[in-house]
């Protein structure tokens, strides 16, 4: 019995061991679920707020990149992949590959846009920071992915998805130049 149905009917009343156990349980339940929408809402606003206030101050493009990697994860997640970065009239061969958690499913992405920030060749390679959201069921999906590294250097692109996964979260990256 728990404390409220002793307090409202006494330790041996049956009546209420009945009639209130399943109502107390929802209540309980209610509660665990909206405790976990909110978390779940915070989660995303403190991913999205900073990639929203970002796009606002990073100055003019300096390059665009493009990238194809394939993802693979359930809560941890990899990927691995290349694309080509293009940066004052040439282009440039690079390799992708990251960990990361929250994502479920696979995915085939291809993701292309904006540098900013890039004021040498060699500031591009390296570690990044990825924000991303997107999804992917069958042969449609798509999502944003902001890379930062610690460079200054940022890429904010749009991806196309194809396969079967939903993700939001965080991954570490690594671009480099294939040789």
């Amino acid at each position: 019995m728990h404390d409220a149905e002793e307090r409202i009917f006494g330790s041996n009343c049956a009546f209420a061991r009945c009639s209130l156990a399943p109502l107390v349980e929802r209540q309980e339940y209610n509660t665990m679920f909206f405790r976990q929408t909110v978390v779940s809402v915070a989660a995303v606003l403190m991913l999205a707020a900073p990639a929203a206030a970002q796009s606002r101050s990073l100055g003019p493009s300096t390059g665009t990149v493009r990238i194809e990697q394939v993802q693979a994860g359930f809560i941890a997640s990899g990927e691995v992949g290349g694309g080509t970065l293009r940066f004052r009239g040439k282009s440039y061969p690079i390799t992708v590959g990251g960990l990361g958690i929250g994502s479920i499913g696979a995915s085939r992405t291809v993701a292309s846009g904006s540098v900013y920030g890039l004021k040498n060749r060699s500031d591009f390679a390296g570690a990044y920071v990825q924000l991303k959201e997107g999804w992917a069921v069958g042969g449609q999906g798509g999502g944003n992915i902001w890379l930062r590294n610690d460079k200054g250097v940022t890429l904010r692109l749009a991806a196309r998805r194809q396969g079967l996964q939903l993700s939001l979260g965080a991954d570490g990256v690594v671009i480099g130049f294939k040789q």
